[in-house]
């Protein structure tokens, strides 16, 4: 099927044409529905590559990992019943009229046959600071209808989900049950034979799934096969209050949990229906940390909660204040990203909070937190460290204390002895398994994860005034900082960070990386008292950036540029490890403003359609690096390169939760790489980091 412009067009699903929904800030190339967690992230793929063009009726929702999350919506207005989410066959859809997103929120409005209006809200909240309401593993639908055309009209609402979100087998055989209290009523389903800590195809072999709705006057319910209770709603506008008691599998009659609202006589005011689903796991993580054996670390959520359904009852009864604190950072991204740079800006940055919060699992206990990050879509590792780096600015800019809880698995393994190299670990193993390297087989990256971690440390500090966590890792710290004096001057052949890109020796943005890690050790050694050791570590990164502009810099090219090897006049890539120098605040005090400045004129010249490549090797770039130098450029290059992508985010044929690797001139997938729903997305907010 050919798609016409998203903007213009008009696109034919189920047996209704749909006229042309406008789309605010942007079309997206996924549409993020409930994105929460690792297993609580299911998006509605848009752009043409494989989605619909961002259109909620005729598309199932799906995990970032392309599995379908079955997820139906249904509505019957004076009879006549028509299809607002989700593919079920022979369905009328809704004619989508609009679509809009903030950091926290999906927002469609939907023309229901010219008679009512509905007004349908996903909300994954993101609360930093509030470590209760972010352990928890939960979303929010909020449906609203109102007349369209004055008169009032019969309404019922439904909807349901599939019991292929409880697995990434689709041949398991699950288990379900229906129930209510506090005012909630809920079905919940999960695995029949449980293994923690375990998952398949993305998705856990433990816990469970709970799909809830308020108990309220005119709620029926029904658990059964999706043709069966779909229809039976279609056709009478009722469930019949029975749940199936043939527990089956996913794939066996395909069971579904279904609810049914019946609205009454609907007028101008609107009516309201609230849903949510979300996820339950007692344990979270194993860890090999403290002592020779895993640790298994709990959910967080269950320092602050007896059972999985208080915790149900509590986020469903608690949505007047989630609502009020999502506006709260919806507005403050909004004010801040606009002030910044711009609404190109913004239409970044809203897209990107809740798929970089969406990669994280809160585990420990309140008094001792800890969050476990998953490397979704490239290789599922857990606590990547060049994957942490990147996302740091947006844990910065919302709750520097989060990096601390990020760095601690890292610093459990390494300083308890089990990692036998005197370089940073790379990695902790495959999500959620944390075992680690005893043997030192994680992928070879020291360069680039010693400089990771010193950076990460020193800007930690920086912003919390925790100079005894300095002191508290200063040994392996200094560890690291030695292998730096040794290695980063002149950096063997090695990968970094963009491993995809391959091995490379005497990488020029590595080496900087290398560099400002040192300068970094020289004050994390003068804050905490080592003088001695922070005089030499300031004096050998001052020599060695000397050198490094030597080597790395073609002072004879026109306009003159970095290199992305010494020695190598032909070649460039973006230096955006120097925005590490600005992210510590060392500014012109270290690295010479004529290297800012040479930079920021030459991004220009290097630029295709879509973005700056990544460098002369490929003409694929990637979004956090683009921001990152775009953070520290002159105001017209920033621009320049924000603008780019931001119309790339709204013309791309990508169709996955937003890449951060895509085609400069295309703005298509790189061939053989569909990064999707990455963390470090949260690169995006380099600009809102800044001291």
């Amino acid at each position: 099927m050919v798609f016409k412009d998203v903007l213009t067009g008009a696109f034919l699903f189920g047996s209704l044409a749909l006229g042309a929904s406008k789309f605010s800030p942007a079309r997206p190339p996924a549409i993020p529905l409930a994105v929460k967690a690792p297993y609580l992230n299911t998006w509605l793929n848009a752009g043409s590559d494989g989605g619909n063009g961002g259109y909620l009726a005729g598309e199932w929702p799906v995990l970032w990992q392309q599995q379908v999350t079955a997820w139906a919506g249904l509505i019957r207005v004076d009879g006549t019943p028509y299809q607002w989410m989700g593919a079920v066959p022979d369905s009328k859809n809704v004619d989508q009229t609009e679509f809009s997103y903030t950091s926290t929120r999906s927002n469609f409005v939907m023309n229901v046959g010219g008679k009512v209006e509905m007004n349908i809200t996903f909300l994954s909240p993101v609360t930093p600071t509030d470590l209760k309401r972010q352990s928890l593993t939960f979303s929010y639908l909020d449906v609203g209808v109102h007349s369209l055309d004055g008169a009032e009209h019969e309404v019922q609402l439904y909807a349901d989900v599939s019991g292929e979100w409880a697995t990434g087998d689709l041949g398991a055989v699950i288990e379900w049950d229906y129930g209510t209290a506090d005012g909630v009523a809920y079905h919940q389903f999960s695995r029949r034979d449980q293994s923690e800590i375990t998952e398949t195809r993305e998705l856990p072999n433990w816990g469970t799934f709970y799909w809830s709705t308020g108990d309220d006057k005119g709620l029926t319910y029904q658990s059964g096969a999706d043709t069966d209770v779909r229809s039976t709603f279609q056709s009478k506008g009722v469930l019949p209050n029975k749940k199936d008691t043939n527990f089956r599998a996913v794939n066996n009659n395909w069971p579904v949990f279904g609810f049914a609202k019946d609205l009454g006589s609907v007028s101008g005011s609107t009516v309201n229906t609230l849903f949510t689903i979300g996820l339950t796991q007692d344990n979270a993580v194993k860890l090999l940390g403290e002592g020779d054996d895993l640790t298994t670390y709990p959910s967080l959520w269950k320092s602050y909660f007896d059972s999985g359904l208080d915790a149900v009852t509590f986020f469903y009864n608690d949505y007047d204040t989630a609502a009020d604190l999502a506006t709260e950072i919806d507005t403050k991204v909004a004010s801040d990203s606009i002030a910044a740079a711009g609404q190109d800006y913004l239409t970044i940055t809203s897209l990107s909070l809740r798929q970089a919060f969406g990669a994280l699992q809160f585990a420990g206990t309140d008094s001792d937190p800890v969050v476990f990050l998953k490397e979704i879509s490239s290789n599922s590792d857990i606590q990547t460290v060049d994957v942490i780096f990147p996302a740091i600015p947006v844990i910065l800019y919302t709750n520097p204390k989060l990096l601390d809880y990020l760095l601690k698995p890292l610093f459990l393994n390494q300083e308890n002895g089990h990692y036998p190299k005197s370089s940073a670990i790379h990695d902790l193993g495959t999500f959620p398994l944390a075992k680690g390297y005893p043997d030192g087989s994680d992928e070879p990256q020291p360069l680039e994860e010693c400089g990771n971690m010193i950076i990460m440390v020193l800007a930690y500090a920086q912003r919390t005034d925790d100079v005894e966590y300095l002191g508290k890792h200063y040994d392996i710290l200094k560890k690291w900082a030695g292998y730096l004096v040794d290695e980063a001057l002149i950096p063997a052949d090695q990968i970094s960070t963009d491993d995809f890109a391959g091995s490379l020796a005497n990488q020029t943005n590595l080496a900087i990386k290398g560099i400002i890690g040192l300068r970094a050790m020289a004050d994390i050694s003068d804050l905490t008292g080592n003088k001695d050791d922070a005089k030499t570590y300031l004096d050998t990164a001052t020599s060695y950036l000397e050198q490094w502009m030597g080597y790395g810099i073609n002072n004879k090219a026109d306009p003159p540029h970095t290199t992305l090897s010494y020695g190598d006049d032909d070649s460039h890539g973006l230096l955006y490890n120097l925005y590490a120098n600005s992210l510590l605040g060392y500014e012109d005090d270290f690295v010479p403003e004529s290297v800012y400045k040479m930079q920021s004129d030459f991004y220009p010249t290097a630029t295709l359609k879509y973005c700056v490549p990544l460098d002369t090797r490929h003409t694929y770039s990637k979004t956090d690096w683009q921001l990152w130098v775009a953070a520290i450029a002159s105001e017209e290059t920033r621009d320049d390169i924000i603008s780019r992508i931001a119309n790339w985010i709204n013309v791309t044929p990508t169709h996955r939760p937003l890449t951060d690797l895509y085609d400069c001139a295309s703005g298509d997938y790189p061939s053989g790489l569909q990064f999707a729903a990455r963390p470090v997305v949260g690169g995006h907010f380099s600009l809102l980091a800044l001291p």
